[in-house]
């Protein structure tokens, strides 16, 4: 919870408190699918969650991140982008309808790898990513070796 807040905060001082244009759109469509099936699980509930969208990957956290290394709409503020080993209460936030206790229990000793960063443009940021790997599969019953993105099109988050 105090990463996402974090996050937050360095997304506002780099210019997110200015009023965000619309999302940039998904990511390349060679590495992901949407999977909407998810947001239930980890957006908030109600007109929130409108500001969400969730995409998968088979590729792990290190294969991404190497690949958004050409993407120029990434901005970099320091410590975007950088993975972090975090516990699964820390990675997934609180917001979201999903099972906490079974997610922990899913996970067990094991952390998931987190990177997190804003998508922008003209240096000003209109996305929060954040790039979860391994993830839970929709039915929480095991864990996917790839990469889940969670995208916040700051725009419609209602954020100030």
């Amino acid at each position: 919870m105090l990463t996402r807040i974090a996050a937050l905060a360095a997304l506002l001082c780099c210019g997110a408190a200015a009023p965000a244009k619309a999302g940039q759109g998904p990511p390349p469509a060679d590495a992901w699918h949407e999977a909407p099936a998810y947001l239930r699980l980890f957006a908030p509930p109600g007109l929130r969650a409108a500001a969400y969208r969730i995409y998968l990957s088979p590729l792990d956290i290190d294969a991404v991140l190497k690949r958004l290394t050409t993407d120029l709409s990434l901005l970099h503020p320091p410590g975007a982008w950088s993975p972090a080993a975090l516990l699964p209460m820390d990675a997934f936030g609180q917001t979201g309808g999903y099972d906490r206790s079974k997610v922990t229990r899913l996970y067990g000793s094991k952390r998931a790898v987190v990177a997190r960063g804003p998508r922008g443009t003209a240096g000003r940021p209109t996305e929060a990513w954040t790039l979860i790997s391994p993830y839970p599969r929709a039915d929480m019953e095991r864990l996917e070796p790839g990469t889940m993105l969670i995208v916040l099109d700051l725009g419609q988050s209602g954020a100030p």
